[in-house]
């Protein structure tokens, strides 16, 4: 495709950035798409990063969202060799007695927890399980009238409150108030923060509707499959080629970024009108994460029987424990025994490691741009619940939020989700606007998780900034 025939042009081949690209292939347009790194899939990506033959996710691993996704259902992943792995268990969180487990229906997870406990639990989700697919029709897009207002009304009820709050009031019984917290933490607000609920409540709903599962092979499968779909459709993805002034593209009618503000207002220089560019300035990122990949002789030893068949184990402890570790990291520390979101995938896909042996990651949330070490606390507390764990590592990879960024520039000092989804961030993504994925320049868009719907691997925000470009640059109409 020669530079004279594109159509347009997508910096970064993140999940968004390949999902524009793919929407606007669809609609017959030349498309090539620019990637810094060597291969495309930004966070999503894996690499052999302790020992030859163990291939671990260098950061996004779990995607809930991906397999639930409006978007990525209507793509034929599949033909490109995506398969998605489903644990027997999605979830349990690691505390002190027994262990609640998240379990694919709701009834199952009622039962185990038990009782009243297990009926406040179905009781709080089954409103958005039953009705899962409206209510991503709601929440993964920008701010407006939804499609479904009684069910969005009552979401928002639960939603809007801290996440401390809802459980205290809605669950019966420690564990299961303890697993909420664990689903809600992975907002990395606080939890005593208005709206830190809506994170619990969806991604608690996704387990039940959709599991919380992984691909086979790692998450650079998922990158791959969009990529070969994208060129199946005509389009290119060019790596190795970081942009940093928009005059080093080729001509084309329209460019998208798969930026976050910080890298959008290095990439625009002066050509965004002064106002714009001072609210992208005003962004705020973070908190961070510290993340730790191991490399394993045999399987962690979990004292569980539960954590030995879930994919995912939130070691957190009880809802106490929970808040006092999300709160900390707001306020410029990490907690003695800091929430660590762990998977072990090799328990469920043997070909990501040598025969016999496993690979795990496990990572905390911690400030913003931190450059402490939290390798002991997070190895400390998994070993409280899996003695002998030390004994069974191999090799390790330690990162921090500056090696976050050094490996992807969107990850700016380490935050993981394109800015923080407080109240103030959650709905108006870069800037309050009733078209978010543009930018006063006509033919410039942003796609990247700093737009709705936000972090998360689904590809919704290239693909509203797609449609964005189809009906405002391209004429498409109501594309």
């Amino acid at each position: 495709m020669s530079a004279s025939a594109l159509d347009a042009v997508v910096v970064g081949a993140g999940p968004n950035g390949l999902a524009a690209a793919i929407t606007l292939a669809r609609a017959g347009l030349a498309v090539r798409v620019y990637e810094a790194n060597p291969v495309a899939g930004g966070g999503v990506a894996s690499e052999e990063l302790t020992l030859p033959g163990f291939v671990h996710d260098t950061c996004s691993a779990v995607h809930p969202l991906a397999v639930a996704s409006p978007f990525f259902r209507t793509l034929p992943l599949a033909r490109h060799g995506l398969e998605w792995v489903h644990p027997e268990i999605p979830v349990v969180q690691a505390m002190d007695g027994p262990m609640p487990a998240l379990c694919r229906t709701l009834d199952e997870t009622a039962q185990r927890l038990g009782g009243d406990e297990g009926r406040s639990w179905r009781d709080l989700f089954a409103p958005f399980v039953q009705r899962w697919d409206d209510l991503l029709d709601d929440t993964l897009v920008p701010l407006g009238v939804p499609r479904h207002p009684l069910l969005m009304a009552r979401f928002g009820l639960a939603g809007m409150r801290s996440a401390r709050g809802l459980a205290l009031a809605r669950l019966r019984g420690e564990g299961s108030r303890a697993l909420f917290a664990g689903c809600a933490a992975h907002s990395f607000l606080a939890l005593e923060q208005l709206a830190s609920a809506s994170f619990g409540l969806m991604l608690g709903a996704s387990g039940h509707a959709v599991g919380w599962p992984f691909p086979r092979g790692g998450a650079r499968r998922l990158a791959e499959a969009l990529v070969d779909h994208l060129r199946e459709l005509g389009g290119e993805v060019v790596t190795g080629v970081r942009v940093t002034d928009l005059a080093e593209l080729p001509p084309s009618r329209a460019v998208v970024l798969d930026l976050t503000p910080r890298q959008v207002l290095g990439v625009t220089g002066e050509r965004l009108p002064s106002g714009y560019r001072a609210r992208l300035a005003r962004w705020r990122y973070g908190p961070a994460v510290f993340k730790v990949d191991w490399a394993l002789s045999e399987p962690i030893p979990w004292s569980s029987e539960a954590c030995r068949r879930a994919g995912t184990i939130h070691v957190g402890g009880t809802l106490d424990d929970t808040c006092e570790s999300e709160r900390a990291h707001w306020q410029g520390r990490v907690a003695e025994r800091p929430f660590v979101l762990l998977a072990q995938p090799t328990l469920f896909d043997p070909t990501r490691a040598p025969a016999g042996r496993h690979v795990a990651w496990g990572y905390c949330h911690v400030p913003l741009g931190w450059t402490g070490n939290a390798l002991d606390a997070i190895e400390s507390h998994v070993e409280r619940h899996a003695p002998g764990f030390r004994d069974v590592v191999l090799a390790r990879s330690v990162r921090g939020p500056a090696d976050m960024e050094r490996a992807n520039a969107n990850l700016v000092s380490g935050d993981i989700n394109g800015g923080t989804q407080d109240l103030g961030q959650l709905f108006f993504r870069p800037v309050a606007s009733l078209h978010p994925h543009a930018t006063p320049l006509s033919n410039l868009y942003i796609c990247s998780s700093s737009t709705p719907p936000g972090g998360g691997v689904h590809g919704m925000g290239g693909w509203h900034a797609a449609r964005a470009a189809l009906r405002r640059t391209f004429g498409r109409g109501r594309a």
